[in-house]
């Protein structure tokens, strides 16, 4: 039970565990309260934030019922190109520089009004010890996707393009109907971008590019990047919009996505924005063609 246990809090996904034995029934009052206090959680402000968790915290705190507080957040941004409704739609703006990448998130989370009912239109957000948890019973905090979109508003100021877009999480809903019926957009990502960079994968250490990369491409990601190749299967947002570029999947440090427990390494987070802050600022980025 004791290494169960240290296992458990070693992974630090699932709170803070401990186990005690009772063989008289009047002590377990005793015991509960002993342990009560145990898994007691400082408050988002108790703990030092530097300006980009602030950033973080700002968008794990909007309604994971909705994607429209997301939205609403990159339409302040001057020339902003919105479009769609309901869970097809997408917020897109073009980068300045002269080599560019597309940066890409999605605004939905699984606990969305159009996924789940009834739906969490307000949701706790607990910051401790480097992790972050929900603190809403069978809720959990949205990092998926919400810590990609923080990621995208720290990094708006590069001159590289960003895309967020909406119902991801159940069809890829946004990118499909971006594909189907706004050839304007699909021409510019795939003609004056270098390939596309999506935020939008669990762990702390890896990527994927699915079936829209090349040997090239993934040799290029390992050498500018720590992170390993996770293989191809499965699919998201990029499989849709990489029409003659590549793109690729960085981790950005959440776990246990899609369940209450839910939880973000804030560590992990960091890194992935750092990682991306030194390589995007390369004045050259080449150009990686899918074919």
């Amino acid at each position: 039970m004791e290494e169960w246990v240290q296992a458990v809090n070693n992974h630090g996904g699932f709170g803070e565990w401990a186990f005690a034995v009772s063989r008289d029934p009047g002590d377990v009052d005793g015991i509960i309260g002993e342990y009560s206090n145990l898994g007691a959680v400082e408050s988002p402000e108790s703990e030092e934030m530097n300006d980009d968790l602030k950033v973080l915290k700002q968008f794990l705190e909007i309604p994971v019922g909705s994607s429209d507080g997301v939205f609403e957040r990159f339409k302040q941004i001057p020339n902003a190109d919105f479009r769609g409704e309901k869970q097809k739609r997408f917020l897109y703006v073009r980068g300045f520089r002269q080599n560019k990448v597309l940066l890409v998130a999605h605004a939905d989370t699984v606990w969305d009004k159009y996924y789940k009912e009834p739906f969490t239109s307000k949701h706790e957000v607990i910051f401790h010890n480097g992790i972050v948890q929900s603190g809403t019973k069978g809720c959990g905090i949205g990092a998926d996707d919400r810590a990609g979109c923080a990621i995208l508003w720290l990094l708006k100021d590069m001159g590289h393009s960003l895309l967020i877009t909406d119902g991801e999480e159940h069809g890829k809903f946004g990118s499909s109907w971006l594909m189907s019926h706004n050839r304007d957009i699909v021409d510019e990502i795939n003609n004056e971008h270098q390939f596309i960079i999506q935020l939008d994968r669990f762990n702390g250490a890896d990527f994927k590019c699915y079936k829209v990369g090349t040997p090239e491409f993934k040799k290029y990601i390992e050498d500018n990047t720590p992170y390993g190749d996770a293989g191809d299967d499965r699919s998201t947002d990029i499989c849709q919009l990489c029409e003659s570029i590549t793109g690729v999947n960085l981790s950005i440090g959440y776990h246990n996505e899609h369940y209450s427990n839910e939880s973000l390494d804030l560590s992990e987070w960091e890194n992935t924005l750092n990682v991306c802050r030194t390589w995007l600022a390369e004045k050259e980025l080449p150009k990686f063609r899918r074919s």
